[in-house]
């Protein structure tokens, strides 16, 4: 009898894991003494159940359950031979803490960070930082939320995630969780960055406290005007006339804050002001950098739109409406297996020649999570691989109808 191959090699689902090291995972439990008087399901275990859900857009914790129970052979591949209940998972999303989590991302962001740089992107632009925030609206009302309160008296649950990616990755490289309802600016504080850095964010992060200490740091920032912004006109600046042709309108130094109180924190910037040629609309960008001309700092900051896009692909793709445990601590598990999630799929797009978007990408694993074949073989051409999947595939025996005909 000839052997078939149908059953060769590893579901799809191990070879995204094999990206985690298991000693990884190993050496930041202990760290974090998370798998303490813990029996059976460790962190590992923890990690790839709650994968499993992200992948595969569970709902509840029965999905997640009976999901993994219906593919034990195939999961027993990854050296797991316990397959926990719902109450096993409920218990760890609430005692394992959610920083376990966080620093096997950051780990596998320092692993992978050199196969994730875009060496297609100018050399200004890897040296380039977004910071924004999303949140994350919670059916329950877990963290505070905004918004209008319900007819019953209360408000759904929030939670804002604040974010840092590098351009050249486009994936976060650093993450804050707080209530949906708090300052934007309080993150500014906990940004620290390398020297010769160029930094953009939104109107949102007024903090010039922050500002002079970017300064103070040879950081540079970028961001848009606000409306009740205080400041004083210095001296004005030549613009170029290929500037202007470009849509430069004003180059001017000002002097931001407000100059009534002694004590009050004064920032030295520039005010440019640009007008889209497309659109017509016009922008006021503030910047602490003297030396780029003016249409770099316009082009730096119509780079943030990516952050935007990373936001929308993470909750396009990812399970970020329907929650695994109503506590705190299971949300922000949750989150981070997202983008633990996110992270591996980019890496795994980044290392084959396939051109499919990574909505696609993001699918086809969901629906062949737990088939047989090979990975990369299977992005290059998935319906060539597919097929020839099938012809590989042995002869299925006719079983007898339930109604006779």
């Amino acid at each position: 009898m000839i052997k078939s191959t149908f059953f060769t090699g590893q579901p799809i689902f191990n070879q995204v894991l094999s990206f985690i090291p298991r000693s990884l995972v190993n050496t930041i439990s202990r760290a974090h003494k998370a798998d303490r008087y813990c029996k059976r399901f460790g962190t590992y275990e923890h990690l790839v159940t709650m994968l499993y859900g992200v992948f595969n857009n569970c709902t509840s914790l029965r999905e997640v359950s009976t999901g993994m129970l219906a593919w034990d052979q195939r999961i027993k591949h990854l050296g797991i031979n316990h397959h926990s209940r719902r109450s096993t998972i409920s218990d760890a999303n609430n005692r394992r803490k959610e920083a376990v989590f966080g620093a096997i991302y950051k780990e596998l962001l320092s692993r992978y960070s050199g196969l994730l740089s875009d060496s297609r992107l100018s050399s200004r632009f890897r040296k380039l930082y977004i910071i924004d925030s999303t949140t994350v609206t919670l059916f329950s009302e877990v963290l505070r939320g905004t918004g209008l309160v319900n007819h019953n008296g209360k408000r759904k649950g929030g939670v804002k995630v604040h974010t840092v990616i590098r351009s050249d990755q486009d994936v976060p490289d650093m993450i804050r969780f707080s209530e949906a309802k708090s300052n934007d600016a309080q993150f500014l504080k906990q940004v620290k960055l390398p020297e010769g850095s160029v930094i953009v964010f939104d109107k949102g992060y007024p903090d010039y406290k922050s500002y002079n200490r970017f300064t103070s740091e040879k950081v540079s920032w970028i961001t848009r005007l606000r409306k009740r912004t205080v400041y004083k006109k210095i001296k004005g600046r030549a613009v170029d006339k290929k500037y202007a042709e470009l849509g430069i309108l004003s180059d001017t130094e000002v002097m931001l804050g407000n100059h009534h109180h002694k004590t009050a924190v004064k920032v030295r910037a520039r005010l440019i002001r640009y007008k889209e040629p497309q659109t017509k609309k016009e922008f006021e960008f503030l910047t602490n950098n003297q030396r780029l001309s003016p249409l770099t700092v316009a082009n730096y900051y119509k780079k943030r739109w990516q952050i935007e896009l990373l936001f929308k692909r993470l909750k396009q793709n990812f399970p970020l409406k329907y929650f695994l445990g109503d506590s705190e601590n299971a949300i922000k598990i949750q989150i981070w297996c997202v983008l633990i999630a996110d992270l591996l799929l980019k890496i795994i797009k980044k290392g084959s020649s396939s051109k499919m978007s990574f909505s696609n990408l993001a699918s086809l694993v969901r629906l062949h999570l737990m088939t047989y074949m090979s990975l990369s073989a299977f992005l290059k051409a998935p319906e060539k691989e597919l097929i020839n999947r099938l012809k590989n595939s042995p002869p299925q025996n006719n079983l007898p109808s339930l109604f006779p005909t």
